[in-house]
């Protein structure tokens, strides 16, 4: 005889439920960081004049100028940690909310990366010798970046969901390091601990 033990329910899958408050929120949000970096004295567009929405220039002016360029790939990113980071607040913020709040850390992150301390620090540390800050538009399209890895992310199957996800981080990685000779890893490194020999190889 066999016994049947009561199995607990599956909790529902999460869905976006995008109400009012959250699109406020979330203007509101890149709205402050717009006003911020205007602060700063960053340009709107890139100064070349040149309305071709992207540039795969990383080394010249033409970096983070336009709305696209390689870098992209490392907000998105960005995106696939947030979720990550996020989820550990999953019982208490609904799935709107916490891409609200991913959008909210890119702003932050965007803010901090076009601070003098850290503009001087990849001239400094990195190749990007030219480099002097993001144009508004560049940090806009930052942020939607990310907002879309953290998205994309959020579909991944949960039946190998990590292999997915890190799946994903290493294609992202490795496709940078073989075409711009650059990632979201190295620069990470490059700004906390530069070394000397990643920077030349990055330079030939």
């Amino acid at each position: 005889m066999t016994s049947h033990e009561p199995t607990a329910p599956k909790a529902p899958p999460e869905r976006y439920r995008v109400e009012p408050k959250h699109a406020l929120a979330a203007a509101g949000l890149l709205a402050l960081t717009l006003a911020i970096l205007a602060s700063f004295g960053r340009h709107w567009w890139c100064a070349c004049g040149s309305f071709i929405p992207w540039s795969l220039e990383i080394n010249g002016s033409h970096n983070s100028q336009h709305f696209v360029d390689p870098y992209s790939v490392s907000h998105f990113e960005h995106g696939l940690f947030f979720f990550v980071f996020l989820a550990l607040f999953r019982d208490r913020m609904s799935l709107t909310w916490r891409l609200v709040a991913a959008a909210g850390i890119e702003c932050a992150w965007e803010v901090l990366e076009n601070s003098t301390f850290i503009i001087d620090r990849y001239r400094a540390a990195t190749i990007s010798l030219d480099y002097y800050g993001d144009s508004m538009l560049n940090s806009v399209s930052d942020v939607l970046f990310a907002a879309l890895g953290f998205v994309a992310t959020s579909m991944l199957p949960k039946d190998g969901f990590w292999m997915w996800w890190w799946g994903i981080v290493l294609v992202c990685e490795f496709g940078l390091i073989f075409t711009v000779r650059d990632s979201l890893m190295i620069n990470v490194i490059m700004l906390a601990y530069p070394i000397e020999a990643i920077r030349q190889w990055q330079a030939g």
